[in-house]
C-alpha cells in the first residue's frame, strides 16, 4: 500500500473531504490530528520547504488568533511565523498531505488528486454535494 499521511482536523470540512478522497483511492493514510499532535518546528519547516510555498502561505487566518496576535504584519520573519505556528497549531492551515509524489496544502480538497499515486476507485462528491470524481474515477471538470 502506498504510504500517505494527512495532517488533519476532523472539525474542518475541507480536511474531511480530503481524507475521504484519499480513502476513495483505496489508501488508508496515517492520520495526524495536528491540533492534538502538532508537528515539531523542524517538521513543519520541512513540510513547508517540500511544498515549495512561502511560510506565510501555510498560516491560517480564519478561526484563529491570527489578527489579535498581529500576524498580518508583513515585517514578521519566516522564523517568527514558524515559532507562532509551533506555539499555536491552530494557525497551521490544513489539510497538509504527504505522498510519494509530493507534499501539498490541499485547499481545495481535490488538490490532493494531483499527488495521490493511486487512482480514484469511483464516484466522489464533497460533503456539500459538489461532484469531484465521476463513476469511472475521473476528476469532474468543474470541480473547484
Amino acid at each position: 500500500m502506498t504510504p500517505v499521511t494527512i495532517y488533519h482536523n476532523p472539525a474542518c470540512g475541507t480536511s474531511r473531504n480530503t481524507l475521504a478522497l484519499i480513502r476513495n483511492s483505496g489508501v488508508e493514510p496515517a492520520v495526524i490530528e495536528y491540533l492534538e499532535t502538532p508537528p515539531t518546528r523542524a517538521e513543519l519547516a520541512d513540510l513547508i520547504r517540500r511544498m515549495g510555498v512561502p511560510v506565510r502561505a501555510v498560516l491560517r487566518e480564519k478561526g484563529t488568533p491570527y489578527a489579535e496576535l498581529g500576524f498580518g504584519d508583513p515585517a514578521l520573519t519566516d522564523d517568527q511565523l514558524l515559532d507562532a505556528m509551533t506555539a499555536h497549531p491552530i494557525l497551521i492551515n490544513r489539510p497538509i498531505v504527504v505522498t510519494p509524489l509530493g507534499v501539498r496544502l490541499c485547499r481545495p480538497s481535490e488538490a490532493v488528486l494531483d499527488i495521490l499515486p493511486d487512482a480514484q476507485r469511483g464516484t466522489f462528491a464533497k460533503e456539500d454535494g459538489e461532484q469531484v470524481v465521476d463513476g469511472a474515477g475521473r476528476r469532474v471538470g468543474n470541480a473547484s
